[in-house]
């Protein structure tokens, strides 16, 4: 690993001085992701500030319903929150099924959204990865691309978005507030994740020297009848293969209202917007919750044979999903 300088920040302005002033610099956070890419050699910054000193550990419950979480509340915080587990339970099940009890305790919720992906190819220097080195082509497309992504590829990448909290934030039309030198600036959550495209290294729209300073939650009532289901090869620290977070509001037995956010099989976090428009209107049956599922995954990259098997994993995960927030209303209603 080369020399790295360090420095610590007291304040967000002194964080934002620190990587305007020296280029190449990244931010510390709780240091789950960069420690190894520092270690394996996938990033190489000339300067690491700390940021864990930054006055952004706020978790708020908005007096219209949302919530308001500092980028530095660490994830297991969020996840054992009561109003967060009442009001929003996909969002903490999505936090405890994230990672093992000691990274929840040490990474951020700004962390969590800028973590860099688990591509053999991106993290392994010895293969080529248009993400890691611009240009250089992709290593795995004829090697180990098991793990890898089926919606929102590229012919320069198709390496799967890691996080699970993402996939309900996005379902939850979260917003990412950052700071710079020219102040501050909301981003949509959609918005905050790019798709490669031709420039696969380009994950975010925001510069080197702006800073995640919060994440805003909007309130979405019938967010209390919500899931979030992973499927993964091990039950216990891994990453999703695939997985759902869904939020339903059913109605006389149809679907009034619904949020839909897939994991494990794009390469950003996943908003089913062609699944939920439809299922607006539907009665709630399995065969609906299929053919919405069919119709999100129609679009599906399968031209990968390794990963191929994500496209039926993934609407069998969605309707799954879909029929367990189903039968919880219809018990917690008492329909027939």
């Amino acid at each position: 690993m080369k020399p790295i300088s360090f420095a610590r920040a007291e304040t967000v302005d002194e964080a934002i001085a620190a990587v305007t002033a020296r280029p190449n610099t990244v931010f510390l956070a709780g240091g789950t992701t960069l420690v190894d890419m520092l270690r394996i050699g996938a990033m190489e910054p000339d300067n690491v500030v700390d940021i864990n000193r930054l006055p952004l550990t706020d978790l708020e419950h908005t007096a219209d319903g949302g919530l308001r979480i500092g980028a530095m509340v660490r994830m297991s915080e969020v996840a054992a929150d009561p109003g967060v587990i009442q009001r929003y339970p996909f969002l903490s099940t999505a936090l405890w099924k994230g990672a093992s009890a000691q990274i929840r305790n040490m990474a951020s919720m700004g962390g969590n959204l800028m973590q860099r992906v688990r591509c053999p190819g991106f993290r392994d220097t010895a293969y080529a990865c248009n993400k890691r080195d611009p240009g250089s082509g992709c290593g795995v497309l004829e090697g180990l691309h098991r793990g890898n992504a089926v919606l929102g590829t590229s012919a320069h990448c198709f390496a799967m978005h890691p996080s699970d909290v993402a996939i309900a934030l996005t379902a939850l039309d979260a917003v990412v507030h950052v700071q710079g030198p020219k102040g501050t600036r909301a981003i949509a959550f959609d918005d905050f994740f790019l798709l490669p495209g031709d420039t696969p290294h380009l994950e975010h729209p925001i510069a080197q020297d702006e800073l995640i300073v919060r994440i805003d939650v909007p309130a979405l009532p019938y967010a209390v009848n919500s899931h979030y289901m992973k499927v993964r090869d091990r039950e216990s620290y891994e990453f999703a293969a695939a997985s759902a977070a869904v939020a339903l509001d059913l109605q006389h037995g149809a679907v009034h209202d619904v949020r839909i956010g897939l994991g494990g099989i794009a390469t950003k976090p996943w908003r089913a917007r062609i699944a939920e428009a439809a299922l607006i209107g539907k009665p709630a049956t399995k065969d609906n919750f299929a053919a919405a599922a069919g119709v999100e995954l129609a679009a599906a990259d399968a031209t990968h044979p390794m990963n191929r098997f994500k496209i039926a994993l993934a609407q069998r995960t969605l309707v799954r999903t879909l029929t367990t927030v189903t039968d919880r209303i219809v018990a917690k209603e008492g329909w027939e």
